[in-house]
């Protein structure tokens, strides 16, 4: 099969053996797969990424010197089934999948492995007993969807929302957008997102958002602030000690940038007793003076990827058409694409999502 390798820290297009499908495992065809941020990061800082997998409990086992095939949200149609396995679903028949597969009593990762082939190759073998069938006629290229989107969903669901809660989304990258998109599914409102990227605000605003800032021009958290507040509201300290009055409405801040800094500059805006959620992904070594997450009784929560659950309510959101799956992709490439995009994607004013296409 063709695919778009990672090799010598270069995407290469090259040949690779089909994968032979074991017991419990079914052969699938790749019809499109997104580029994650988290693709860009371990291409261009790889020595970092793996460190830091291996630091943090070896999440995922890469070795930059072997051959990697990049690729985790992926849709694909069955080809095939391995021996013993079960045909539930026919040849064509489109599926999705968490990013792994399994192996006996294993579970392998799917994207970061030197093992097994990600969605920027043609074939994969994934588990049967992971496959979900796609719904409602819903495009490959929609479908695909499904894992960027569930990890938005993941984000909203262990917030754990009130009906009073106010959500401000600082950052409107692919990150920020499922986020944005799953908070207009659970009734959050008004939904306050910022960007400094008129791109990525114009789509925050078509995912959902109800007021979207600048942040060169205004504070996300004044923005917030005028939106949670009531009408004769007393921020004074007697005030909120005897709690004279109406009182503000809570602050859950979902952190979608994921770079140096930002964590502490939410804590800083933050008002008093906000819920902050971290779900950009940053590697690098971050900084933070958690005098003010004492001062203002924060609450940090960090967030990853999704459960099946979510991964299957992500894929019927989508197929129900309650996301506007055909705003976040900007660009579809084929497998002689990648790398040209793998540089594209830096501009967010020129992309959002892009889809690969290993048969173009």
């Amino acid at each position: 099969m063709r695919a778009a390798i990672f090799r010598d820290g270069q995407i290469r297009v090259d040949t690779l053996p089909d994968p032979v499908p074991e017991q419990g495992q079914v052969l699938v065809k790749t019809l499109r797969c997104g580029i994650c941020g988290s693709d860009l990061h371990a291409a261009k800082h790889t020595r970092q990424f793996v460190d830091l997998a291996r630091r943090s409990g070896g999440r995922w086992g890469m070795d930059p010197a072997r051959d990697v095939v990049f690729g985790h949200e992926f849709c694909c149609e069955v080809v095939d089934y391995g021996p013993d396995t079960p045909k539930r679903l026919k040849p064509g028949t489109l599926v999705c999948s968490m990013p792994m597969t399994l192996r006996d009593d294993d579970v392998l990762g799917i994207g970061y492995s030197n093992e097994t082939a990600g969605g920027y190759g043609q074939f994969m073998p994934l588990a049967d007993r992971m496959l979900l069938e796609v719904p409602n006629g819903l495009s490959a290229e929609h479908a695909a969807l499904t894992e960027p989107v569930a990890v938005g969903w993941h984000a909203v669901r262990f917030a754990r929302l009130t009906a009073d809660d106010v959500p401000l989304v600082i950052g409107c990258g692919p990150v920020g957008l499922a986020v944005i998109s799953s908070l207009k599914i659970k009734g959050a409102h008004p939904i306050i997102a910022a960007d400094f990227s008129p791109a990525r605000r114009a789509l925050a605003e078509r995912m959902g958002a109800d007021i979207v800032i600048d942040p060169s021009t205004t504070s996300p958290y004044k923005a917030w602030s005028d939106a949670a507040t009531p009408a004769g509201y007393d921020p004074s300290r007697l005030a909120r000690m005897f709690n004279l009055g109406p009182r503000q409405k809570p602050a859950v801040i979902f952190e979608c940038v994921g770079i140096p800094g930002v964590i502490q500059q939410v804590m800083e805006g933050a008002p008093a007793g906000a819920r902050v959620v971290v779900v950009g992904v940053c590697m690098e070594t971050d900084r933070i003076e958690p005098f003010f997450g004492i001062v203002k009784q924060l609450n940090l929560q960090f967030v990853l990827a999704c459960t099946a659950e979510e991964f299957a309510d992500s894929l019927r959101h989508l197929a129900e058409g309650r996301i506007d799956a055909g705003a976040l992709i900007t660009g579809t490439v084929g497998l002689d694409g990648v790398a040209g995009a793998f540089a594209d994607l830096a501009n967010p004013e020129r992309h959002a999502k892009v889809m690969v296409d290993p048969w173009r």
